[in-house]
């Protein structure tokens, strides 16, 4: 059996990408030497692991409801899955692996992110796949990853902040039906309103 160490060694945001993007740094390690590894890395926010203020308990209230109910609602949340190859390696190696980032706040991750004013985002990576070693006769072989394999790491949530900032400069999204979109444009050109926002505070919104 081969056993791979795995470590997050930091992470920054990518620059000159289509969506914004976060770019982790992935150490593996293994006594063994590897031929490549076929890696689902599974993304969870362990939103128990960190403190809250005021202002983020309201802004968190859709999530986890009162704080009066933390206790049993504050729960672990998932934030995305993603499959890489690690090419081979002998003794260490580190891989990127790049999480493309919503601003859409209906997605659930994305919510709390914005919730968070600062501090940090305790994340719990989960790894699964198969690891492909050249045996003692020389022969190809593989043999799937334990399911103990994790690694743990605090995300700067100014990160995450300046990652939205850069692509989603002081605004953001909402999804609205196309029915109710249809309504505010059509009243938007009705009233010669210059933008989105003097529309909304043309309503009292």
């Amino acid at each position: 059996m081969i056993e791979l160490g795995f470590s997050v060694e930091g992470a920054a945001r990518v620059e000159h990408t289509a969506v914004p993007t976060l770019r982790f740094a992935l150490g593996v390690t293994s006594e063994t030497p590897v031929r490549s590894v076929l890696l689902d890395v599974q993304i969870q926010i362990a939103a128990r692991r960190r403190g809250y203020d005021a202002s983020a308990h309201d802004r968190l209230f859709e999530l986890f409801g009162p704080t009066a109910d933390w206790g049993t609602t504050l729960r672990t949340l998932l934030w995305t899955r993603t499959t890489l190859v690690v090419p081979a390696f002998e003794g260490s190696t580190v891989v990127d692996v790049d999480v493309p980032c919503s601003y859409d706040l209906e997605v659930t991750a994305s919510r709390y992110l914005d919730a968070l004013s600062d501090g940090e985002v305790p994340l719990e990576f989960l790894f699964s796949g198969s690891v492909f070693y050249t045996g003692g006769a020389g022969e190809l072989q593989t043999t799937r990853l334990s399911w103990e394999s994790e690694a743990e790491y605090r995300l700067p949530v100014q990160v995450w902040k300046e990652t939205m900032e850069r692509y989603f400069r002081g605004t953001a999204w909402v999804r609205l039906s196309k029915e109710s979109f249809d309504r505010l444009s059509a009243y938007k050109s009705r009233n010669a309103l210059a933008s989105w926002d003097d529309a909304l505070e043309a309503l009292g919104l």
